[in-house]
């Protein structure tokens, strides 16, 4: 086990290295300069040696070549350079916005869960009866109703019927967490229905399957109770493709969140992607790919370890 996670970690370098020369010829060869934006783009009336400094300073007037090689070393250092728009360290710019959109991912992630692990069994268990049709309306349902709707709805709501809004202001959870939790536990309610919505599906349709191979109806056959064949027997292998279904959401939920973000007046992640591409700003869009890319491996190699941990058939060498 152990030899399996350092090789995947090993794998991890030439991935990201792929990951980064793709995303920076992407950015280069995209139309926009951020020198123009900064300096004309709200009608400034500069000179073309005014811009051409302002590019040599960036480092912009040097061969691709040279900016990759500077940028790659610089991440070998774990410095992912400065903002052009902000001149603010990358690192600093996503750190102060990492927390928040970590825990509206974990947050979401908990109440799908804890609404799709058991809605989810219980359809299987009654297929095709009213229990199933009302857990399968729900889960289409959320399916169907976008997140960032549903967030309208609920600030609608807790408006006209509370008379309450959620604070505008984002404290963190160690300082305070009845006003964090206030905050945030909206945009994770109406993300979570919908990631409950994909994860109820997948496990409804895995236990179905599972319900019908020979190792069950042995368990049956041999006169285990029912609760100790769906439990560990059923539920345990029908885990296996439903924690990867949560793993990919997690990961998406991270960067994935811009139009909730906005609805809630949070300044995640999402966020700070959208502002970044918009502005050209070359280094602070790397720097948040290659964040999301490494999160998104991290996580593949998480979900790895956990079947081997639900599965004893599954070994890795």
């Amino acid at each position: 086990m152990i030899r399996y996670a350092a090789h995947r970690l090993l794998l991890m370098v030439p991935t990201l290295l792929g990951v980064a020369a793709l995303i920076f010829l992407m950015l280069r060869v995209a139309p926009g300069d951020i020198v123009e934006l900064k300096l004309r783009g709200e009608g400034g009336m500069v000179t073309e040696d005014v811009v051409a400094k302002e590019r040599a300073r960036l480092g912009l007037d040097k061969p691709l070549i040279v900016q990759f090689a500077q940028w790659m070393t610089g991440m070998a250092r774990l410095d992912l350079g400065k903002s052009m728009w902000t001149e603010q360290p990358v690192t600093e710019e996503i750190a102060i916005r990492l927390q928040l959109s970590l825990e509206v991912a974990v947050l979401a992630t908990l109440v799908a869960v804890l609404i799709a692990l058991p809605l989810g069994t219980v359809s299987a268990l009654f297929r095709d009866s009213w229990v199933d049709y009302a857990v399968r309306i729900i889960s289409v349902a959320g399916l169907a109703v976008p997140s960032f709707w549903l967030g309208m709805m609920t600030i609608l709501a807790l408006l006209y019927i509370v008379h309450w809004l959620p604070p505008i202001t984002f404290t963190p959870f160690w300082q305070d967490p009845v006003a964090n939790l206030a905050q945030l536990i909206w945009p994770a309610l109406a993300v979570g229905y919908r990631y409950a919505a994909v994860i109820m599906r997948m496990l409804r349709s895995s236990i179905i399957e599972v319900l019908n191979e020979d190792y069950i109806r042995t368990a049956r056959a041999k006169g285990l109770f029912e609760r100790l064949v769906i439990g560990r027997h059923a539920l345990r292998n029908a885990l296996l493709p439903t924690i990867t279904v949560i793993g990919l959401e997690f990961a998406f939920l991270i960067g994935g969140l811009v139009v909730t973000e906005q609805v809630f007046n949070l300044n995640g992640i999402g966020k700070l992607f959208v502002q970044a591409v918009t502005r050209n700003d070359f280094t602070l869009v790397q720097g948040l790919v290659m964040l999301i890319a490494t999160l998104s491996i991290l996580i593949n190699l998480a979900i790895d370890m956990l079947y081997a941990a639900l599965d004893p058939r599954i070994r890795y060498g």
